[in-house]
């Protein structure tokens, strides 16, 4: 026998024992040979709107509804019902993908600017969740289309150009599943440059600050500059090293993040052009277990301004995310890495999701994602975590 479906809509004040009422109504109607298909709710500010659809045979009308509604007295307090005749087979094809948006504020114009650049591609926003509105604003939207391209295409530039960070990614239980999260650490886990604070220590910051302009202007690639930046510390006493490591000062919201990641049983690494010596302890009083950084070579309590390890160039920061992610045993789709200069664009491309932190062009222009708010454990929301999931204990 042929099937229709039939969609219930209730709306009004919140109340309690309204959703048991709606599926007392929905069973009755379903109860020969009938199913629940869908269910979608949403409450702001006291205002509830719930939806039930329900498919049955023909033979049931829309008043058959209505009555059973009725029965159960949903229409009192305010609240009302409204019954629609659906037809699935209009129901928009494609895979779903998430859009997270984020930015100090978002209002109404960031929103329209998005959905107008979503309709243009033939998709639509099935759900918004308001994942923060501090100390960022940031939704959450589930989008339907068949043209992932086009639609990562355009939101991106429409964002862009309103000032909205956004990223774009697919919808799915891995989400949720253990992440080995990687950052970098100089000017993202960390808001200093360590190499620039050991050179204050040896009064040649003028000389390190020349030799980062020429590797910045592409005269040098990072690993020659390295060697000449550290040939500068030589004779440095090796006790500057806890000198520095008490000045180091983490980003806002990295303790945040770190501590949110150990709760939800995420794995954080941090993989860094900088050296281990200043790093590891710091890094052990945060409980993060995985480090790759440089080591500097200390002979007789003096820096001899060479190192002792291979360094840890750009491609040598993608080889440890995915020495990292082995040995947690996580798949790569399910690696995120955070970063902001040129040294991290080899690893951000390499992860599931590559997230650029307050970054230059050339690095957000890799990136899945991008961040331009100071505060780190912004990283969360791009994992679909709630500001409300972040600070429960």
């Amino acid at each position: 026998m042929p099937r229709v479906s039939y969609l219930v809509t209730v709306s009004g004040p919140d109340r309690i024992g309204v959703g048991a009422e709606l599926f007392a109504a929905l069973a009755r109607v379903s109860a020969h040979g009938g199913q629940l298909s869908d269910v979608a709710q949403i409450t702001i500010r006291g205002s509830l709107v719930l939806c039930g659809e329900v498919t049955v045979d023909e033979t049931v009308r829309a008043e058959d509804v209505r009555r059973a509604l009725a029965s159960c007295d949903i229409e009192r307090d305010g609240i009302s019902t409204h019954v629609e005749r659906v037809i699935p087979d209009l129901a928009l094809e494609g895979g779903r993908l998430l859009v997270t948006l984020l930015a100090p504020r978002i209002d109404a114009a960031h929103l329209e600017g998005i959905f107008r650049a979503i309709a243009a591609v033939g998709a639509t926003c099935e759900r918004i969740v308001h994942l923060a509105s501090y100390p960022v604003d940031c939704y959450e939207l589930v989008v339907r289309g068949s043209d992932h391209a086009a639609l990562r295409e355009t939101v991106t530039r429409v964002a862009q150009a309103s000032g909205v960070d956004l990223a774009v990614q697919r919808a799915g239980l891995h989400r949720r599943a253990k992440h080995l999260v990687v950052m970098d650490a100089d000017s993202t886990l960390l808001q200093d440059e360590v190499i620039d604070l050991l050179a204050e220590e040896c009064d040649c910051a003028d000389e390190v600050t020349k030799i980062t302009e020429l590797a910045m202007a592409g005269e040098l690639d990072f690993a020659e500059s390295l060697r000449r930046r550290v040939a500068l510390l030589e004779g440095l006493d090796a006790s500057v090293l806890d000198r520095v490591r008490q000045r180091l000062r983490l980003t806002p919201g990295a303790r945040t993040l770190l501590r949110t990641l150990h709760r939800l049983g995420y794995v954080p690494a941090v993989v860094s052009g900088g050296f281990v010596e200043v790093l590891a302890p710091l890094l052990a009083e945060l409980h993060v277990e995985y480090l790759e950084a440089n080591h500097l070579e200390i002979i007789d309590g003096k820096l001899t301004g060479r190192l002792t390890s291979p360094i840890v160039d750009r491609a040598g920061k993608a080889r440890a995310l995915e020495r990292f992610a082995a040995e947690v045993g996580v798949p790569l789709a399910q690696t995120v890495a955070v970063g902001d200069g040129a040294n991290d664009i080899d690893m951000i491309s390499v992860a599931g999701l590559g997230i650029a932190f307050n970054a230059k062009p050339v690095v957000r222009e890799h990136a899945d994602a991008a961040l331009s708010v100071p505060y780190l454990d912004a990283v969360l929301y791009f994992l679909g975590i709630s500001r409300e999931e972040i600070e429960t204990q």
